[in-house]
């Protein structure tokens, strides 16, 4: 029997522009997925604990499949492996949680350990990302490289599939957020290949838009380092706005943040790949958080009040 853990994210900056090379900034919450995986005598049977979205392990079941095939292959394993999988935990699968990165990683360690083929983090990763492949299509690897490493980074894709950009950093203190659920799941995939084809087709709308995000993906870095939390706020605010233009929000979501901010949340947006899924308030300090989670459980949504810049690794 063998275990493993992957860590949840929020996307405070950059996502789907991170796909395209523009920097990105992810942090590790303090929440994660287990996976317990132990050698079967038949077939692969997956048994999916997770407090999930309606609909939610349905939607990925098939994604779910092949990203287990893809890490087995990726391992020098039999893809046909027979396996027993539990998954696990307290990060609940959620859309833009990094709920498949954290399964895929948890799923990877389970499996190393189960087989003892001592895989570095590296490795883990790797694997990870080869998964994620299955529920992103061309994912950028910010999800798994902060479900396998934890803590707070800033993350540039290798425009030509070399060695990626990752840098830790370092914030004052851990700072409370809130994360909203719309409880509507997200096809990562699609939204993914929308943006690209919407960028091909209007590259004089796109290309301003891409560097604005990477403006704010820098400016965000300065920010949360000098732990100045109202630019923060600002910045995501202003992260929100692109991501509305570039045609990845919804109605859903841009109710939560416009909900999050009248309750005071410092700033706002969507987090991961849009068109349900999930948003994240800052709400810096106890009281205001359970102000901004108590108002969206009033509204019977799901949510989740964590941290960011927790020390994970």
């Amino acid at each position: 029997m063998g275990k493993g853990s992957g860590f949840g994210k929020v996307i405070l900056f950059g996502e789907h522009f991170v796909v395209h090379g523009v920097p990105g900034i992810v942090s590790a919450i303090d929440s994660s997925t287990d996976a317990i995986v132990s050698k079967a005598n038949e077939g692969l049977i997956v048994k999916d604990d997770r407090k999930t979205a309606k609909g939610y392990s349905e939607e990925k079941r098939l994604q779910q499949i092949e990203s287990i095939e893809r890490m087995l292959k990726a391992m020098e394993l039999d893809v046909k492996l027979p396996l027993d999988i539990w998954i696990g935990g307290s990060l609940p699968g959620f859309s833009g949680l990094g709920a498949s990165a954290a399964s895929s990683v948890a799923i990877a360690r389970a499996i190393d350990e189960e087989f003892n083929l001592n895989l570095s983090n590296e490795r883990i990763n790797q694997i990870a990302y080869e998964a994620e492949i299955a529920y992103a299509g061309n994912p950028s690897g910010i999800d798994n490289t902060a479900a396998t490493y934890g803590g707070l980074m800033l993350f540039k894709k290798s425009p030509a599939g070399g060695q990626d950009l990752v840098e830790r950093l370092n914030v004052q203190a851990p700072v409370e957020i809130v994360i909203g659920s719309t409880g509507k799941v997200a096809n990562t995939k699609a939204m993914v290949e929308g943006v690209a084809e919407r960028k091909k087709v209007n590259p004089s709308k796109y290309g301003p838009l891409f560097r604005q995000a990477e403006e704010i993906a820098v400016a965000g870095r300065k920010a949360l380092e000098a732990g100045n939390l109202e630019k923060i706020g600002t910045l995501m605010n202003e992260n929100h706005r692109i991501l509305q233009e570039i045609g990845v929000s919804s109605v859903e979501l841009d109710h939560l943040v416009d909900v999050a901010r009248k309750q005071g949340a410092i700033g706002a947006k969507l987090t991961g790949g849009g068109g349900g899924g999930c948003m994240v308030a800052l709400t810096p300090g106890k009281e205001l958080q359970e102000k901004v989670a108590n108002s969206f459980k009033a509204k019977n949504l799901e949510v989740l009040a964590t941290k960011i810049g927790v020390i994970t690794h």
